[in-house]
């Protein structure tokens, strides 16, 4: 299941939300068994600069290579700034969780 967040300056007008949608869109368009994408939103009030920044997690797969990365890359880049309106900067991070990620369900029941 992988993760995408969202950090961004509050002046940027755009649907968080619906951006995290098409991430996760996107993200099974170029591998359907990723399986869900849980997605954070975290506007900044104080910064400087108006910027973006997208970072994506994925868990090491073998079929994720460098082309899936560059493939998958600039889809996302497209999908994103295809929500954006203003001028701002930009920066996506497709990253892998390293090998002491856990990962699972918490159910109390």
């Amino acid at each position: 299941m992988p993760h995408a967040d969202l950090k961004y300056t509050c002046d940027l007008d755009f649907d968080a939300k619906g951006m995290l949608a098409a991430i996760e869109a996107t993200i099974q368009l170029h591998d359907a068994g990723s399986g869900e994408c849980k997605g954070r939103a975290y506007p900044a009030d104080v910064f400087h600069h108006s910027h973006l920044i997208v970072e994506v997690s994925l868990l090491p797969k073998a079929h994720r290579d460098q082309v899936f990365l560059d493939a998958l890359g600039a889809a996302l880049e497209a999908c994103i700034k295809s929500f954006l309106s203003q001028p701002c900067q930009f920066s996506l991070a497709l990253n892998f969780s390293g090998g002491a990620y856990i990962t699972n369900v918490f159910d109390p029941d």
